[in-house]
């Protein structure tokens, strides 16, 4: 279906329709935003504190409540997490910049001109940066299984597509009451389900089962507890270390108020290592065994949990704690980094394809069958080396390659036709060898008059250079079987002389006196090789002057 556009005299906007041919109304399509924060209401801008005094027993209930659909403790405490703790920010934060930075390429449906409209309509609305900007909060769902992107449009009567994508917190969003799986904004008086033109939902699972348990929150909020208390011990320990302990000794006979003056007396000092007893008793200090080692405990303990934090977000710890050991191990880490990357880019292309591609041609062209296909992620090309190598084999067999593919691939500027250039090779216009590659069977160079296609324009020295040692390879493999075939009788005649010398002698002596004996003919072998160095000598100099014309050829 054609996309309908404004005729001229007309200011009234184009019908527009959904993917199910829904007719939306321009109220649809237009408008303020619709789930933004509201003070005082049910989408707090703030938020709260979960992780405020957590302990062991407070996080089993606020991941207990979230399976059992009451999300909102566990997503504020998630989004506490990172920014609460650097390294699991840090690391989350590295696996989605590496995703938000992928090329993005567009895949038209089929051939057909209608879905290479279709795809061009796409890269345009992609050049204008608003999917780019969206990409590394739409990977937010990657820490706590689900993202939600309110989308604005810009309707024109030239086009309908997406002027901005808002991110909406998840802890505005509750599960849904039936299935405690699917999200559902937050509203006064309820909950509404998420209108699939208004809104990007990509759900991004780190594990298989329930939405809200296969996100890496969830798996990480455990360790990120432990740290915080080893970080709290630690605080305490270099806070007290190295300071001396008060110990402040009262009358037996001493009135109460006499012994809190002596309690804050001794407190005032300096922290908390202080302690008043009556006079004559007495206090013993045991040092714990291995204290000499404590400073370290709290130290390994963190650096223990960042290293599985590192393991949950990233499958590796290469590239946050470096601690691999050694080459093979680093491109194990690095491989495993790849495979992470492919597989988010995957989920983040299918839900843009799915979700947002058809809502942008529908209502700019009507339904279609079809939709192009958006992928992010690199492109899986061929090793530049392989690739060089191919073509040096395969163009002499006749493999055309455009020369702008060629000068593209290798990062370099095509020449202008007045620029100074290095390198070139001149095609001979003649190969005064093309009878003997005939007569080889092989196929012989270009005839006199005649240019090969793949040289037709400016000299290109990639192409040329391969031509050429393909030429000389071929050259040389003539020459030998020319060679072989002509010195194969005589050098036969000889070798079957000796052979039946050999067969004959009873011992090595006989033998030796054999071949002493034995009368060889080498003058036929001897003018079979005379004609091949001959020839061989015809060849070079052909080539010299094949030169020569070339270089008059140039400066003519």
């Amino acid at each position: 279906m054609p996309r309908i556009r404004q005729t001229e005299g007309l200011a009234a906007a184009p019908a527009r329709t959904g993917p199910d041919g829904q007719r939306m109304p321009a109220a649809e399509l237009g408008g303020p935003e619709r789930s933004g924060p509201t003070v005082g209401g049910v989408r707090d801008p703030i938020g709260g504190n979960p992780s405020a005094g957590l302990t062991p027993g407070r996080l089993a209930s606020i991941l207990r409540a979230a399976v059992e659909g009451q999300w909102t403790d566990y997503l504020e405490l998630a989004e506490e997490m990172e920014e609460r703790d650097p390294h699991y920010r840090a690391v989350l934060g590295v696996r989605k910049r590496s995703v938000a930075q992928l090329p993005i390429t567009v895949e038209a449906a089929s051939d057909s001109p209608a879905h290479e409209e279709h795809a061009d309509f796409i890269r345009r609305w992609i050049r204008r940066g608003t999917l780019r900007r969206s990409l590394f909060d739409i990977m937010d769902a990657a820490g706590k299984g689900f993202s939600a992107h309110e989308i604005i449009w810009e309707s024109k009567p030239a086009h309908v597509w997406p002027q901005r994508m808002l991110y909406r917190p998840q802890r505005w969003f509750d599960a849904d009451m039936i299935d405690r799986d699917t999200p559902r904004l937050r509203v006064n008086g309820g909950h509404e389900a998420l209108p699939q033109h208004r809104y990007l939902l990509h759900v991004h699972k780190d594990k298989s089962g329930s939405l809200i348990r296969s996100g890496i929150a969830y798996a990480a909020a455990w360790s990120w507890m432990m740290k915080r208390f080893t970080d709290h011990d630690w605080a305490q320990f270099v806070r007290a270390y190295g300071q001396p302990i008060r110990l402040g000794k009262y009358d037996p006979n001493s009135s109460e108020e006499d012994r809190q003056r002596l309690w804050q007396a001794v407190r005032m000092i300096a922290g908390d290592l202080a302690a008043i007893i009556p006079e004559g008793m007495s206090v013993e200090f045991i040092s714990a065994l291995g204290s000499g080692a404590n400073p370290e405990v709290q130290e390994r303990r963190s650096a223990y949990l960042d290293q599985q934090i590192s393991k949950l977000v990233l499958g590796q710890t290469t590239t946050t704690d470096a601690i691999s050991g050694g080459h093979a191990v680093s491109q194990e880490h690095r491989e495993v980094a790849g495979d992470i990357e492919r597989a988010d880019a995957l989920l983040l292309s299918a839900s843009i394809t799915e979700q947002l591609v058809p809502w942008i041609i529908s209502l700019n062209f009507g339904p279609q069958e079809d939709y192009p296909v958006v992928s992010i992620g690199r492109p899986d090309e061929m090793p530049i080396g392989e690739w060089v190598a191919a073509i040096k084999d395969l163009a002499p067999l006749g493999l055309r390659v455009e020369t702008s593919q060629i000068y593209d691939r290798l990062g370099i500027e095509e020449p202008a036709e007045d620029a100074e250039t290095i390198g070139g090779v001149q095609a001979a216009p003649l190969d005064p060898l093309a009878g003997l590659f005939a007569r080889e069977g092989r196929p012989g160079r270009p005839a006199a008059g005649r240019t090969d296609p793949m040289l037709v324009g400016p000299y290109r020295v990639f192409v040329e250079r391969m031509a050429a040692v393909a030429a000389e390879q071929e050259i040389a493999e003539a020459l030998a079987a020319r060679a072989a075939r002509e010195a194969g009788p005589a050098l036969g005649e000889l070798t079957g002389q000796i052979r039946a010398e050999v067969m004959a002698a009873r011992d090595m002596a006989d033998l030796k006196d054999r071949l002493s004996r034995l009368k060889l003919d080498p003058r036929g072998f001897a003018a079979a090789m005379g004609r091949a160095i001959e020839l061989a000598q015809m060849t070079g100099r052909a080539a010299v002057l094949e030169d020569l014309r070339a270089e008059d050829e140039a400066d003519g």
